[in-house]
């Protein structure tokens, strides 16, 4: 058994659209639609807690989706107040040992084969795992006047993606230690890091991207409908 969370509860004000990003059309549904359905394709993971803003007037009201249960609770205003909201908000069935999966709500463009690889990679590692990618792009670091000071090596740096998966017991573990200590983390495996462990890094698609901007919502409404004509 393995259930997902998905943290909602951000405003995407940087977006600059009338709506939290989430909930912008793209491909015939909403953003989170899309990413909610990325994670419960696949037959090991048997439902999902989402983590919304408290009052969230744009939460269509699923129940399930794809025969499978979602549930949401109230999130809060950094990253790691919502995941822990949604791990606590799981339903005591799922014990402290098994698995849980952490993706973004704005990663909509999720490959089936990625969060199979996540699972089986995952799934035999003693800390647990998080997709990423490569960085393949030439790094420069900046001075104070915004100039190109250096080159930075890019070998061995990888960007994180979602979804994440841990431990219910030991994310818990991970991120109230991190609020206790007024860590704001970016993401789950950094708690998990400090903490002392490793977390696997299981390489996935360049395109899993987390939409931010409106480019990348035109992006994903490209990279969403080729895969549709192809199916």
């Amino acid at each position: 058994m393995t259930w997902a969370v998905v943290a909602a509860a951000g405003r995407g004000t940087r977006f600059g659209a009338p709506l939290p990003k989430q909930y912008l059309p793209l491909a015939g549904r909403r953003v989170i639609e899309h990413s909610l359905r990325a994670v419960l394709d696949h037959p090991d993971v048997d439902g999902v807690v989402v983590a919304l803003a408290a009052g969230d007037a744009d939460w269509p009201g699923w129940r399930e989706l794809g025969g499978k249960p979602v549930l949401t609770c109230t999130g809060g205003a950094e990253r790691a107040d919502s995941v822990l909201a949604a791990l606590h908000a799981l339903p005591a069935s799922v014990s402290e040992d098994q698995w849980v999966l952490v993706h973004d709500a704005a990663r909509p463009c999720l490959h089936r084969d990625d969060l199979a690889r996540l699972l089986f990679e995952g799934g035999a590692d003693p800390v647990g795992a998080l997709l990423a990618a490569p960085v393949r792009d030439t790094l420069k670091r900046a001075d104070e006047q915004g100039r190109a000071a250096a080159t930075e090596p890019r070998e061995r740096l990888w960007r994180a993606l979602t979804p994440q998966l841990f431990r219910r017991g030991s994310l818990v573990r991970a991120l109230e230690a991190a609020v206790r200590a007024g860590v704001r983390v970016t993401d789950e495996a950094m708690a998990i890091e400090r903490l002392g462990l490793k977390p696997r890094l299981v390489e996935g698609r360049d395109d899993n991207l987390k939409i931010t901007t409106p480019a990348d919502l035109a992006l994903a409404e490209f990279i969403l409908s080729r895969r549709q004509a192809n199916d």
